[in-house]
Parts: C-alpha cells; sequence; structure tokens
C-alpha cells in the first residue's frame, strides 16, 4: 500500500489537457460497468461516463475517528474507499439510472443526497467514520487494512439505517450463490415460513441494547435523525412484499498468490453483464475499484491521492474533487488474487436475468467456474439468516494498529 505524504498542501486532479493515455486506440471494445463502447469512436462520451463515478480517494483534515481517532485515512483507507465507490455507483443506479452523467455545477438534488452519505463526518451513513467504526465488528482496530470480503460485510450492516435507498446487500461465501437465499431477502413476505420470528424480535432487542444502535446518526426522511432498531424492523416487515433493490458481491480468490491465466475469460464475462458495478481488489494492500475492461487490461478508478476533506453541507462548497477525469489500467494478470464481484439488481427480472447470464456464459460446458450458482441452500448448510446483524462497537475507544502490520487479505476458499 502507499503510504502517502500527508503535508499542508492540497493534492486535487487538475481537469485539462493532460498526456495521459486513459484509453488505448483500438479497435477492441471497452465494457465498462454494463455497456460497451469504442475507444475511437465513442471516446468524449466514454470518458463522460467515468468521470460521472463518484470517486471516493484518501482524506484528510476531516472529524477524528471516536473523537480522538485518524483525521486521515491516507495508507490504510483505500479497501474502505473501493467499497465506498462500488456502493455509491448501486445508488446512483437505484436513485438516477445509468444513463445519469454528472456535470460541474449540477444541482441534482437526488445526486446531493447520495454524495453527502458518502461524506467524512459521522453523520453520514457511509463515511469513512462509520465504516472504520463497524470494521471492528469484523474484527479489523480502526486504521487496518481491509479486504474485498470485510469491506463488503461492513457495507452489508451499514445499509440496513439507509431508509431511502431500501437497498439490501448479499455477501456470497464459499464460491457459491444461492438464489433462494437471495429471494429470501428481497422478497421476505413469500418466504415467512422460513423466517424465525423469535429471532427477529431478538434482533430488536439485542440492536436497542447495543452501541451500535447509536453509531448511525443521519438525516432521514423521519422527524427524528436518528434511526432506532425497532422503525428498522418493523419497515422491513411492512415493505417485504416487493423486491427490495440488491446489491450482490460475490468474494472470490482466483489463485493462490497470483491471478490463474484459467480465470481469465470468465472473469472478463463478468464484467460483461449488464449488471455490473466492477469488482474491487488490485494489488496486495493497495486496492482500486475496477470498473471494466479492454483487450488484457482493467480499467480502475485510483483512490490513492490525499485531498482535503470536504464538507458539501457547506455554501458554495465544489463537488469536483469526487469525480476523476480520467481513469487507469492495469494487466489482467497483475491483479491480485483475492477479489470481490459486484451486481445491482434494481428488480427480480434483473436477478434472473443475472442467473440466466451466469449459468449460460460462466457454467457453460468446457468453462472455467469461478463460483457456483444454486437454485436451494445445500442440505448440510446451517439455515440462512438473512436479518442476523451483529453487535455494534464503540468508536470512543479502539486499538489503532502499526502500519506495518497489515496484512494482504482476509481467508478465501480456493476457486476451483
Amino acid at each position: 500500500m502507499d503510504f502517502c505524504d500527508v503535508d499542508d498542501a492540497t493534492l486535487t486532479y487538475e481537469c485539462g489537457p493532460l498526456a495521459y493515455d486513459d484509453f488505448p486506440k483500438t479497435e477492441q471494445p471497452v465494457y465498462l460497468l454494463g455497456e460497451v463502447y469504442s475507444a475511437i469512436h465513442d471516446l468524449e462520451d466514454l470518458r463522460h461516463d467515468v468521470r460521472s463515478r463518484l470517486w471516493l480517494t484518501y482524506r484528510k483534515n476531516f472529524p477524528s475517528i471516536g473523537g480522538t481517532g485518524p483525521t486521515s485515512d491516507a495508507g490504510w483507507g483505500c479497501m474502505l474507499r473501493c467499497g465506498q465507490m462500488m456502493l455509491a455507483h448501486a445508488l446512483i443506479l437505484r436513485h438516477l439510472g445509468r444513463s445519469w452523467r454528472w456535470f460541474e455545477g449540477t444541482s441534482d438534488e437526488k445526486y446531493k443526497r447520495i454524495l453527502k452519505m458518502f461524506q467524512d463526518k459521522k453523520s453520514s451513513y457511509y463515511s469513512i467514520q462509520q465504516i472504520a467504526a463497524m470494521g471492528v465488528s469484523e474484527g479489523k482496530a480502526v486504521g487496518h487494512w481491509f479486504g474485498p470480503n470485510t469491506i463488503a460485510q461492513v457495507l452489508k450492516k451499514l445499509v440496513v439505517y439507509d431508509e431511502w435507498s431500501s437497498l439490501v446487500i448479499h455477501v456470497a461465501m464459499d464460491n457459491t450463490v444461492i438464489e433462494e437465499d437471495i429471494r429470501c431477502l428481497c422478497k421476505p413476505a413469500e418466504y415467512k415460513d422460513r423466517l424465525d420470528m423469535k429471532e427477529i424480535h431478538g434482533m430488536k432487542k439485542r440492536m436497542s441494547n447495543s452501541p451500535g444502535a447509536q453509531l448511525i446518526d443521519c438525516y432521514s426522511d423521519s422527524a427524528s435523525s436518528n434511526v432506532n432498531s425497532e422503525t428498522l424492523v418493523h419497515k422491513k416487515e411492512v415493505d417485504s412484499t416487493k423486491w427490495k433493490p440488491l446489491l450482490l458481491v460475490i468474494p472470490l480468490r482466483l489463485g493462490l498468490t497470483e491471478t490463474n491465466a484459467v480465470y481469465v475469460d470468465s472473469l472478463k464475462c463478468c464484467l460483461r453483464f449488464r449488471q455490473s458495478v466492477g469488482l474491487i481488489g488490485g494489488k496486495p494492500n493497495h486496492a482500486h475499484w475496477f470498473i471494466g475492461y479492454v483487450g488484457d487490461e482493467m480499467i480502475f478508478l485510483d483512490p490513492h491521492l490525499t485531498q482535503n476533506s470536504v464538507d458539501i453541507d457547506e455554501l458554495d462548497s465544489a463537488d469536483d474533487s469526487f469525480h476523476c477525469g480520467h481513469s487507469s489500467r492495469m494487466k489482467i494478470l497483475e491483479l491480485d488474487p483475492s477479489i470481490a464481484l459486484g451486481y445491482f439488481c434494481e428488480t427480480e427480472a434483473d436477478f434472473d436475468d443475472l442467473c440466466h447470464s451466469i449459468r449460460k456464459f460462466i457454467m457453460c460446458p468446457g468453462g472455467t467456474v469461478m463460483f457456483e450458482l444454486c437454485k436451494t441452500r445445500p442440505h448440510h448448510w446451517p439455515p440462512y439468516e438473512p436479518h442476523t446483524t451483529k453487535a455494534g462497537i464503540n468508536t470512543s475507544e479502539f486499538t489503532m494498529v502499526e502500519r506495518a502490520s497489515c496484512g494482504s487479505d482476509e481467508e478465501f476458499e480456493l476457486v476451483g
């Protein structure tokens, strides 16, 4: 991981003519977050698409984590930022659609509301403060590097507080996507016989007594800015008759110490699906958000730039530092084998189409299977618990780790 030198200077990307080869001049198609472009004929549209993604980088001079903790995530927060970027794109799809584009000075209220969710302040749902603090419940001390699975698990916990988006996150473990589990999560009314109501009421009690119940303190549609656990559970019960938009995250390991070449074609195929929100991964302790590919090169946004924290709530505050004028590229085989694929399914029809595409293009005879897709949960597996929530944590006390101790990643079951 880069340990950026955090000095008094504010580093920003300067929009303007730069001698930067963001896309090669090639006839090969460019696949970007479910869209297809020509790097020759669609170059400006392609660049505008990249520029419209939320670019979340290292920041400094933000309110300290836990009141006395770090005021910058430089050197340890890159995977946290990549998780933010993937989720931010899912929220843009949810509220604005894939065709939405950012223009400097935009006054789009939905866009501004999404952006505020990722500000570096405790009152924001998906802030670095909330993510780092919730990471403690996953065994990651504040200042410790996350792996793809850890950030997915943390965001899964935080998203339940975002009533406006009504989004659910499913993290598919053991290289296996279970359709029935996801339908149970997204349409619980149709699977109510599988839910243990005692567990739900027990969860309400645990959440109300948990420090995590006070962890989130954000604006909402309700009169109170605090989201209490009883409201959360009640809302899930009331809204359980319709499909809840899904962010599906699939953590994988595509080799022992390096990406195995046998998975390259399957990986490309996964990035071509229209539901793709990219993947998070990179090199050891050096994470990126990968948004597509061209030829044998991955296209990514890089969070390793330290910028001053920006408060969007302030008058005349600019949002240009949240958008990058160019993407970067790296060879697919240079990718660290620990990754997490992401897919957004707004509707059940989107999920059905994704399952069909996986079976047709990934699980086809003669192909290299990266993960399994099953209709139902194997009998020897424990019951699925879609509403399980671990106890929250108190960010007023935490342990800072030495940066040198940051490991490469969590444990994964090897594919194949």
